[in-house]
């Protein structure tokens, strides 16, 4: 047992220590990923620290705008990204950010510039803060193309296959960074003892198969036909216990779940968003990126998310993320919706 007195481990791997030393194993590394993502966890720190205090600094109302996909804008909304974007084109490693809240892509400034395009959502889930249910970041890497030239646009819409690394920042008991760089997911939970994200679960994996569904019921009225019968199938099997439903409505915190416990989080289309409501280079992206890393799939019901080539940088898309085997057996009831 740990006597009272120890205050950490000392020789605990922080998220800057694990940089590094990946950083270490590639030969032609600049160092710049690093960077980048030191600035990322900082802003994360940041927000960490808003998120955990906004009431008490009155930061939680609404602030009498809408972003542009017409949802209420938090203040709290408003400081995240404005954290993301100073810390992000301070790093001198940027060309280019992507971010929910704002309308056109961010060009950093020449003498600022980096060689990477950054895709993020500040706050992810913001309309639960007032009932403090868990909210986070959602962010994702990629090079900037050399064949783009000067075209901002042709940069910025990269499919997930170009993914450097991305990851995701979880606001809920603890604060923590799920990260991925390629070579599997890596989760890191902040110690506010000495301000730092601290490596606690290795080499993330989900199993094959869960016991979990995830979906806003409320909405089964405008999903599809095969999206009824395969959840249908979860809540009545005709063998077998019935899956458990779990449902946050804050995507950060239902696809954590998913990857640590297995099972499937759906967002499909509906008849009031045909074409999905989650956005595809801040939201679904960077998820299936860290679901596939960690053994799992993602799809739009048609292709994998990864395989998507974006047209403009806030395009949505419907998603099933999750286990292997149970991402498949929902692909299984849309194909033989389609033959039929």
């Amino acid at each position: 047992m740990t006597s009272k007195n120890t205050i950490m481990d000392s020789d605990c791997m922080t998220l800057t220590r694990f940089m590094l030393a990946e950083q270490r194993k590639a030969p032609i590394a600049t160092g710049d990923l690093t960077q980048l993502l030191n600035s990322i966890q900082t802003a994360i720190k940041a927000v960490s620290s808003a998120v955990r205090k906004a009431g008490i600094a009155n930061m939680y109302g609404i602030a009498g705008n809408t972003n542009i996909q017409g949802e209420e804008v938090k203040k709290l909304d408003i400081l995240s990204n404005e954290l993301f974007i100073n810390m992000l084109t301070s790093s001198f490693t940027t060309c280019v950010l992507i971010s929910e809240e704002n309308q056109h892509a961010i060009e950093v400034e020449t003498e600022k510039s980096g060689k990477y395009v950054v895709s993020f959502d500040p706050l992810d889930g913001s309309s639960n803060i007032d009932c403090l249910v868990s909210v986070g970041s959602i962010f994702g890497i990629y090079k900037k193309l050399e064949q783009s030239g000067n075209s901002t646009l042709q940069t910025a819409l990269q499919p997930g296959r170009n993914l450097v690394a991305a990851g995701y920042a979880l606001y809920g008991s603890a604060t923590m960074i799920v990260l991925s760089i390629g070579q599997g997911v890596n989760g890191f939970t902040y110690d506010p003892a000495i301000g730092e994200f601290i490596l606690t679960e290795r080499d993330m994996r989900m199993p094959d198969r869960g016991n979990i569904y995830s979906i806003n019921e409320g909405n089964e009225s405008t999903w599809d036909s095969s999206i009824k019968e395969y959840i249908r199938s979860k809540k009545y099997p005709a063998t077998g216990k019935p899956y458990s439903a779990r449902y946050v409505g804050s995507m950060v915190a239902d696809v954590h779940r998913t990857i640590k416990y297995g099972g499937i989080f759906l967002y499909p289309a509906s008849k009031s968003n045909p074409n999905g409501k989650l956005r595809l280079l801040y939201e679904c992206v960077p998820m299936a990126f860290i679901v596939k890393e960690a053994g799992g799939l993602a799809t739009n019901g048609k292709i994998n998310i990864l395989d998507i080539v974006p047209e403009n940088i806030h395009q949505r898309s419907p998603i099933f993320l999750g286990s292997k085997d149970d991402v498949n057996d929902v692909m299984t009831f849309i194909r033989n919706k389609a033959e039929r």
